[in-house]
């Protein structure tokens, strides 16, 4: 007798819960989003330091070998380089900066010269004449010291101070140091000159050598309410400080705000909106106070010629 040929047994698929398809999706478009709200602002960066995205594409990858490559030129694609390296930290999930930068060769001092160089030297008005002159990374690197106006001067008129554009493009690094050096103590030596000379006519004003001055009540009201003034300031500055400080613990990559990647862009933004509010914020009473300012004290502070301003009896011993 024939046997019977068995049949195949398929095995039930379970269905998935409705409940568990919905947060799948949900998720699903929850990280659509967060990835292009990242590539909105890694764009937004790029655009903002002038830096060509490699295949228009956002990919820390892509980004990360177009550095390696501009390395690899001469000091033309050093802003290149540096550019590049602020598009790619904004392209990196938090922590993941450090770790493509040892991929580099790239020690984080170094690669923060290289972004200030950009903030330095990338704008359009000294990006021709001045970068010619330094021809070399070393020297664009030396010239960091120069403050904004040294910068501006040198791209407009071709000279700041004893330095000029032709002697950069003939000095050797160390003579660029040098000269570099020379014309900070220079700077520095017209301020104490300056500062004497403001001291001195302050001094021949107030005729502090031929009287001692005569504290008086009045004096001691006027004293005592000028270093009010100064305390609220002076409270302001610190505040302003903490606020760097906090600014910098916002992004230390050493810290791990959330358990996830999703969770720590999340967080990162809602400080950074917290901060950006209160700032603007701040800024606006700032302002409002300069106007108040200017449309009252400054015409009295004018009126001073910047001399130091005696009251009471002091005032009348001075004259006398």
């Amino acid at each position: 007798m024939a046997r019977k040929a068995s049949e195949a047994v398929l095995p039930q698929i379970a269905e998935p819960a409705p409940e568990l398809v919905r947060n799948d999706l949900n998720t699903i478009d929850n990280l659509a989003a967060a990835t292009s709200e990242q590539n909105m602002m890694v764009r937004a960066v790029a655009h903002q330091v002038g830096y060509q995205l490699p295949a228009d594409c956002t990919d820390p990858d892509l980004i990360q070998r177009d550095i390696a490559s501009n390395m690899r030129r001469t000091v033309e694609a050093m802003i290149e380089v540096g550019r590049g390296l602020i598009v790619l930290r904004e392209a990196c999930a938090h922590g993941e900066f450090m770790a493509r930068l040892d991929v580099l060769g790239f020690d984080s001092r170094a690669a923060q010269r290289y972004m200030q160089v950009v903030r330095k030297f990338a704008n359009a008005s000294t990006s021709t004449h001045l970068l010619k002159a330094a021809a070399t990374q070393s020297k664009l690197l030396e010239m960091l010291v120069l403050d904004d106006e040294q910068i501006e001067e040198l791209e407009l008129t071709g000279q700041t101070g004893e330095l000029n554009l032709d002697d950069i493009a003939t000095m050797s690094v160390k003579e660029l140091r040098e000269a570099l050096r020379d014309a900070r103590e220079q700077g520095s030596a017209k301020d104490r000159l300056l500062a004497d000379k403001n001291a001195k006519i302050d001094e021949l004003s107030t005729g502090t050598k031929r009287h001692k001055p005569v504290v008086t009540e009045v004096d001691e009201k006027v004293g005592a309410f000028k270093a009010e003034i100064a305390a609220g300031f002076d409270a302001l500055e610190t505040t302003i400080s903490q606020m760097y400080l906090v600014h910098g613990a916002i992004l230390k990559e050493d810290v791990q705000w959330g358990d996830t990647d999703d969770a720590e862009r999340l967080i990162l933004r809602q400080f950074a909106t917290l901060f950006g509010d209160r700032l603007n914020r701040s800024a606006q009473q700032l302002a409002e106070l300069c106007d108040h300012y200017e449309a009252t004290l400054a015409g009295w502070r004018a009126e001073l010629d910047g001399h130091a301003l005696q009251v009471g009896v002091a005032a009348d011993n001075a004259e006398a």
